[in-house]
């Protein structure tokens, strides 16, 4: 029996990522949900003021024997824009920030190198913002909020942002899907 390990991650809304790596092979569990605010058990409504500090965030529960740290990461930085701070695409606030939320020291070894390699490879015009931080209590989001995408597919949001982002990862990393 091989250990599972968890990820969590903020790229703006939680249901583009959450869709995606729903269809990752060795994904095993994606949870949308808030981490790193200030007051516990927050409701959709208080993170979307953008006064609570939480992020929309997605957990992911995954084998490392079928998918590494490291291809999560890969993933994680080609489906959102990591060089505008607290916003994608026409969602604003620092709720929609792009962060890392590492779980131990290798995690966030990991992270820094990758952030070195995009660094390195040029891999984007503009600075990388991406907040590197140790992850803290996550608080799942609202049951409408999980598997959003797969749920409600031809909603307007999920046809013009999350759609594009799935066809993207579908198409770029098409070995990895389930």
């Amino acid at each position: 029996m091989s250990v599972r390990q968890v990820a969590t991650l903020a790229g703006g809304c939680f249901w583009c990522l959450e869709a995606v790596f729903e269809q990752m092979r060795g994904i095993e569990k994606v949870v949308s949900g808030y981490i790193a605010g200030a007051m516990p058990n927050p409701t959709y409504e208080m993170v979307c003021t953008g006064n609570t500090g939480h992020a929309e965030a997605v957990q992911i529960t995954f084998d490392p024997n079928v998918v590494s740290y490291g291809e999560l990461l890969a993933v994680f930085f080609s489906i959102h824009d990591p060089t505008t701070l607290n916003r994608q695409g026409n969602d604003k606030g620092t709720q929609y920030r792009s962060a890392i939320y590492y779980h131990d020291n290798e995690q966030h070894k990991q992270a820094l190198e990758f952030f070195d390699e995009l660094k390195k490879q040029e891999v984007f015009a503009s600075p990388v913002v991406t907040e590197l931080v140790a992850a803290t209590e996550f608080f799942p989001a609202e049951e409408y909020h999980q598997h959003y995408f797969e749920r409600n597919p031809y909603q307007g949001y999920c046809q013009f942002v999350v759609a594009p982002k799935v066809a993207k990862f579908r198409e770029y990393f098409s070995a990895k899907l389930k």
